[in-house]
């Protein structure tokens, strides 16, 4: 089977490198995250990546215990570099090339970010893995991953979890519930189904990108995702229901 997409935005939340951890970043998780992400690459597949910083600080619990909200949400940027940060060393380790942008310039330890230096990386063949966010309080790294995969015309954006995709209920509460094969955009919208936020499935709406949601923790998933194999659920295509 070829490949289904040779350009990707995969989007990783915070909380995937915790592993089983409370708090932090689990080194063998990374190393995982970071073997399937090199045999994707070793297959042509231009890789970027946008990691959120829930496994360290998030924005908005530091806003609800009393923070002001703008202060908290730039400490959540700076996780989010600290995960970009770990996550290339692993890759490096396996000898692919990446290169970490930032929304905040911190020029001693990563590029800032410019639209046509990504583009050019990804064109070279090095895994972008892009950092701090969207460099604005307000906007999760949920709507940055729209952003930066309209940004740099990417044919799709992954969106790896702990599930196996989109359910009609809550599957930990309610055993018989039945997950979407595919979804529209606006049936995400109305139903509030929480895939991304929703200024970020807007985005991907409005530029044509579709999100395929699936489970990271099954070893293989991204590179099924990436040969278009029906796994997890995609959002952008019509409804239907497994």
């Amino acid at each position: 089977m070829g490949l289904t997409y040779q350009r990707i935005l995969l989007k990783l939340s915070g909380e995937a490198l915790m592993g089983d951890l409370a708090y932090g970043i689990d080194p063998e998780v990374v190393r995982s995250i970071a073997q399937e992400i090199t045999e994707i690459v070793a297959e042509g597949v231009e890789v970027a990546i946008v990691v959120g910083g829930g496994n360290i600080f998030r924005g908005v619990k530091g806003a609800a215990s009393g923070m002001d909200r703008a202060t908290a949400d730039y400490i959540g940027m700076i996780a989010t570099v600290m995960n970009a940060m770990t996550l290339q060393d692993a890759l490096e380790r396996n000898d692919v090339q990446t290169r970490v942008l930032t929304a905040i310039e911190m020029q001693e330890v990563a590029e800032p970010y410019i639209r046509r230096r990504a583009i050019r990386h990804l064109e070279k063949g090095r895994v972008v893995i892009f950092g701090a966010g969207s460099g604005n309080p307000f906007f999760t790294t949920d709507t940055t991953a729209a952003l930066r995969a309209a940004e740099i015309n990417a044919e799709v954006v992954f969106k790896a979890t702990k599930v196996d995709g989109v359910y009609d209920a809550d599957p930990k509460l309610n055993p018989e519930a039945r997950r979407f094969q595919s979804l529209t955009y606006s049936y995400v919208l109305t139903h509030d189904l929480r895939v991304m936020d929703t200024t970020a499935i807007a985005l991907c709406k409005d530029n044509n990108i579709p999100i395929i949601v699936f489970n990271l923790s099954v070893s293989g998933n991204i590179r099924r995702a990436v040969m278009g194999e029906s796994i997890g659920t995609i959002v952008g295509g019509s409804c239907e229901i497994i």
